[in-house]
């Protein structure tokens, strides 16, 4: 009886969904879509669709301007999915003694809908709502939503066990095709189903059509393939509440004055400069001020570009500045200013000349400072020059140690958007660490001569096409991030690493190294890489010539 009653309102329910995105067509989404992390992603039609329908809101309440596509679906998110493209009704209903919270409703709505029994059999009075769900999992809650029909086909060769018939079922409604493309004869059942999975199972199963964005101008934000765990000291901020809103909503309310005025003011800093992407010609740099804040956030929301317009720096922080005041006694370790940059382009930075070197669109000494769903545009600096460095970013000490966070963002990413300087085309440090996951680095270039120190008779300059580091004590870790078709005219056309107390470490995991010339000088068996250090530490990683 329960099977035929959920029959019948779940085809009611289906019908609702389905019509639902009637009014909505592509070309009303913005560039890029609703969320700023799923550029690039095969699954980015079925999460827009599935977005239309309030089927999901994404995954960093309050802002939810991120989908977490990557991230394992929990038990809980599955409810809550569930309960929305079904539209199941509400209960008085509580069988679990291990839920509260945002998900609590949806979890029992599924339960009075014969959807879930529980999760630890034959008590069934827990549904351990925070355990991922696995592929096959995914399968035995369609299959029960959706009542399929029994199918005598079997068509992967890895789906025996409990949810076998599931699996099956759920071949044969078309909703899976596979896991291991072109030859789909395995369905990966132990694998847990990511959040961008999930967005295309429910399209299938609810007989939805994808919603493809237009795309965002210019190369997409971070490795679209990255999916590595990022900690909550490299997540974006939360700017929900803001304490400066740039723009009246309008692009004419969006200038160079506004955003000087708003970063020298500090606090958590949004743009509200209509509904298309809009980009701001920065007269001059943005200076933080070390007595504001102390948290100093800049987020575009993905639809801001701040330009140098080739001409000047975009962003500058120095805690050692006396212009911008002094707050300590030790300027060089505190931990304010706290500066963000996240969700924002920027593009065409020039620091030729400069008092302090490098860093065409950011300069940072002192505080914190980390980068997030950003992009870095054609930024340059001095063109030769030994100890000269961050076409795109340039960084000296941060407080205590403390690695600078560069998450889900691009440096270059295609021909004609690379940042050039006499080293470190893309990122630049003296003593600092830096963490890069889920990043992209194409086609920066380091055009020094001569090295550093400097040969005889030339400038100097011409190491780390992507990335260069100096110091002692430091490390850099690249997690799950591509660095191709960089190039350096002296050594490592990739990443440039010495330590000249030989107490550094660099760690790449779960990345590809590619196509990235050193013309001078490299470390044997690591093409693209020159390292002076204590240790390198590869793991699951493609370096190659």
């Amino acid at each position: 009886m329960l099977g035929k009653l959920r029959r019948s309102w779940l085809i009611a329910a289906v019908i609702v969904v389905v019509a639902a995105p009637a009014g909505i067509a592509d070309a009303e989404l913005p560039p890029g879509g609703t969320f700023l992390d799923d550029d690039g992603s095969q699954h980015q039609g079925s999460i827009e669709a599935i977005a239309a329908l309030g089927i999901t809101r994404g995954c960093n309440p309050p802002s939810n301007d991120l989908f977490c596509p990557r991230d394992p679906v929990t038990r809980s998110q599955m409810a809550a999915f569930l309960a929305r493209a079904l539209d199941l009704p509400s209960t008085v209903e509580a069988p679990f003694i291990d839920i509260d919270g945002l998900f609590f409703d949806d979890i029992n709505r599924l339960a009075a809908a014969g959807i879930t029994v529980g999760c630890n059999p034959p008590a069934n009075d827990r549904f351990c709502p925070d355990r991922s769900v696995t592929r096959a999992q995914m399968a035995a809650f369609l299959v029960r939503a959706l009542d399929l029909p029994a199918t005598a086909a079997s068509p992967f060769r890895d789906s025996s066990g409990d949810f076998e018939d599931d699996i099956n079922r759920l071949a044969a409604a078309g909703i899976t095709v596979g896991c291991n493309p072109p030859a789909n004869d395995r369905f990966c059942p132990d694998s847990p189903v990511t959040r961008e999975q999930m967005a295309t199972f429910l399209v299938r199963a609810l007989g939805l059509t994808p919603l493809d964005p237009p795309p965002r101008p210019g190369p997409p934000i971070g490795n679209p393939n990255g999916n590595a765990p990022v900690p909550a000291d490299g997540q974006a901020e939360d700017t929900s509440r803001p304490d400066i809103i740039i723009g009246d909503g309008t692009p004419e309310s969006c200038t160079s004055d506004a955003v000087v005025d708003a970063v020298a003011r500090g606090g958590i800093i949004v743009f509200d400069c209509g509904p298309q992407p809009v980009t701001i010609e920065m007269l001059e740099p943005a200076k933080v001020f070390n007595d504001t804040g102390p948290e100093v956030v800049l987020d575009g929301r993905g639809m801001v570009t701040l330009s140098g317009r080739g001409q000047n720096r975009i962003l500058y922080m120095n805690t050692c500045d006396p212009d911008l005041v002094w707050t300590t006694s030790h300027c060089q370790n505190q931990d304010h200013p706290r500066l963000t940059v996240q969700n924002l382009t920027l593009e065409h930075g020039n620091s030729k000349g400069e008092e302090y070197d490098g860093g065409g669109a950011v300069w940072v000494r002192g505080g914190r400072f980390k980068i997030v769903n950003s992009r870095f545009f054609n930024n340059v600096c001095d063109e030769t020059g030994p100890d000269v460095g961050g076409a795109a970013v340039r960084v000296f000490s941060q407080y205590q140690g403390l690695p600078v966070y560069v998450v889900n963002s691009t440096f270059g990413g295609g021909e004609g958007y690379g940042n050039v300087c006499s080293n470190g085309g893309g990122l630049s440090s003296i003593g600092v660490s830096y963490t890069v996951i889920n990043s992209l680095f194409t086609h920066n270039r380091a055009t020094g001569h001569g090295a550093n120190p400097a040969r005889g008779g030339t400038p100097g300059g011409g190491s780390g096409g992507a990335i260069y580091n100096d110091g002692n004590l430091f490390t850099l870790t690249v997690i799950d991030t591509v660095i191709e078709d960089n190039h350096a005219n002296e050594g490592g056309g990739a990443i440039f690493f010495v330590s000249n107390d030989r107490s550094g470490s660099l760690r790449i995991e779960g990345s590809s190294l590619r196509r990235n010339p050193s013309d001078g000088f490299e470390t044997p068996g690591y093409p693209g890489i020159f390292f002076l250090g204590k240790s390198i530490d590869v793991a699951n990683s493609t370096i190659e010539p």
